[in-house]
């Protein structure tokens, strides 16, 4: 037997008496495992979440024991002080193998429910009446039908097997872990409930591109409300349309729903998209500023303004319109469409206005994500 080969077995016998001595312990660390990966790579993973300590004597270890040379792929959730031996079978059978969800900020149900399906690996309609749950429906106090705006954004590693009950029970109490008490002190001052302070970050969600003026889209938002304004938040009625548009039509604003801000005032029945800690935030702390009308230029970033006069002056500004933008339509009211389709939302390519342009919303903003499909 060669120098290096008793070495080899040396170093591997201390490795296995001493992985064998302690026992796992504590929360599990998510490990992924990318495919293709060599088995030093995967101990690099495992030394970055302080599972291995001495990667150079695990890698001998793996090769001594033939452990290195059939590793899959995937997001492992493993215990710290877990042995060596029980690490290497787990990265040869699979075991300890989890589905990784993300979520991103905005996401509405529509789109949430296809995707863990697909994650999880159960039926759309499993999905579809977890997130229907009375019970915790009732646990948050909600009057509405489902849970949308509640299964918090957030990247999730759920072991193989959970179900999409146990799936959406850990997003709703990763919603309530991430609520600040602080937020409550402020629905009294704002005079609004939870779920209204929900709903309102799941539009700020939707139209705050930088997140600097979060708190001054929920600002305007909350002035209008405030005033009686109609609120004419393109996300509202993208939620409401019964598929998916990337722009809202003046057509699209004559929608019959509770959620067409174009027609009703005040804010929706329910939130329209999962909102993040940010927006969330800035729903509960919005900006002490009187602006009532907002608009958005080609680099994102918007323009607020006090008055409609200024505010049809930055549009014109912003999109090289020479003539005068006629005043909005009354409130609780719809202009009618023109017979041709003309875009409500702005795009970077300037355009000339028609000879009769309908009242154009008074706050309008660019996509940033994918667009929200309930």
């Amino acid at each position: 037997m060669s120098r290096n080969r008793s070495l080899v077995m040396a170093f591997a016998a201390v490795a296995l008496f001493g992985a064998c001595g302690g026992a796992p312990h504590g929360v599990p660390v998510r490990v992924i495992i990318p495919k293709g990966s060599t088995f030093k790579e995967a101990t690099d993973s495992l030394e970055r979440a302080k599972l291995v300590s001495w990667p150079r004597i695990f890698r001998l270890y793996g090769r001594f024991t033939g452990g290195d040379r059939n590793i899959k792929p995937g997001t492992y959730l493993l215990k710290h002080d877990t042995p060596w031996p029980d690490i290497v079978s787990a990265l040869n059978g699979g075991k300890g193998l989890v589905n990784s969800i993300t979520v991103p900020e905005g996401f509405s149900l529509r789109q949430i429910v296809p995707l863990m399906s697909r994650k999880l690996s159960v039926p759309a309609d499993s999905v579809a009446a977890a997130v229907r749950d009375t019970a915790l429906l009732s646990r948050l106090d909600l009057p509405n039908e489902t849970l949308e705006g509640y299964l918090f954004p957030d990247t999730y590693a759920f072991p193989e097997g959970t179900t999409a009950r146990q799936a959406v029970r850990e997003m709703v109490q990763r919603f309530e872990r991430e609520w600040k008490p602080a937020w409550d002190a402020r629905l009294s001052e704002l005079k609004i409930n939870r779920n209204d302070l929900v709903t309102m970050a799941s539009i700020v969600e939707k139209e705050a591109i930088r997140p600097e003026e979060r708190p001054v889209i929920a600002a305007v938002y909350y002035n209008r409300l405030r005033k009686g304004m109609l609120l004419q938040a393109d996300p509202t009625v993208q939620y409401a349309l019964p598929q998916h548009v990337g722009r809202v039509l003046y057509r699209d604003l004559k929608i019959e729903s509770p959620y067409n801000t174009y027609v009703h005032t005040g804010l929706p029945p329910g939130p329209i998209a999962s909102p993040g800690g940010p927006s969330l935030a800035a729903a509960a702390n919005p900006a002490s500023v009187p602006y009532l009308f907002f608009v958005a230029a080609p680099d994102g970033h918007h323009e607020f303004r006090m008055t409609f006069a200024e505010h049809t002056a930055a549009i014109r500004k912003i999109r090289g319109i020479a003539e005068p933008i006629p005043p909005p339509p009354p409130q609780g009211k719809v202009a009618p469409a023109p017979a041709k389709r003309a875009a409500v939302r702005r795009t970077t390519t300037v355009r000339k206005a028609p000879a009769k342009r309908p009242p154009p919303k008074t706050t309008t903003t660019t996509r940033k994500k994918k667009p929200a499909i309930r």
